[in-house]
């Protein structure tokens, strides 16, 4: 079994900087073995990708709306992964989520890929 915590979510204004970690335990070393994915929900959307690392960590993907501005990344030694977001904007204000897929067959961009996920991080961005 395999849990995911995310943190580091709050309150910024615009333009500011936040890091996401995502704190992940089992019986392997999650961020090794899996690849790992944020997504982000705001109230009365749905649920959209905002960036993927694959399990080796050679290969990172992001929306086109976070491009230049967010960076994903892991820490194997301590089993977690980052959301490294810059230059917020107000549209980035949403409950991020941080998920573990053991496969990358059918694409790190969709949701249904992943098998772990976790309970969410608030983040609010004010103009």
């Amino acid at each position: 079994q395999v849990q995911l915590v995310e943190s580091g979510g709050g309150l910024v204004q615009a333009g500011g900087s936040l890091r996401l970690s995502c704190a992940a335990s089992g019986r392997t070393t999650v961020t090794s073995n899996y690849a790992i994915g944020w997504f982000r929900q705001a109230p009365g959307q749905e649920r959209e990708f905002v960036a993927a690392i694959s399990w080796t960590g050679g290969s990172t993907y992001y929306a086109d709306s976070v491009k230049g501005r967010f960076t994903i990344s892991k820490d194997n030694a301590k089993n977690t992964g980052y959301l490294q977001m810059n230059s917020l904007k107000v549209e980035d204000s949403a409950v991020y989520y941080c998920a573990a897929a053991r496969s990358q067959v059918m694409g790190l961009r969709i949701g249904a890929t992943y098998d772990y996920w976790g309970q969410g991080t608030q983040v609010t961005v004010s103009s």
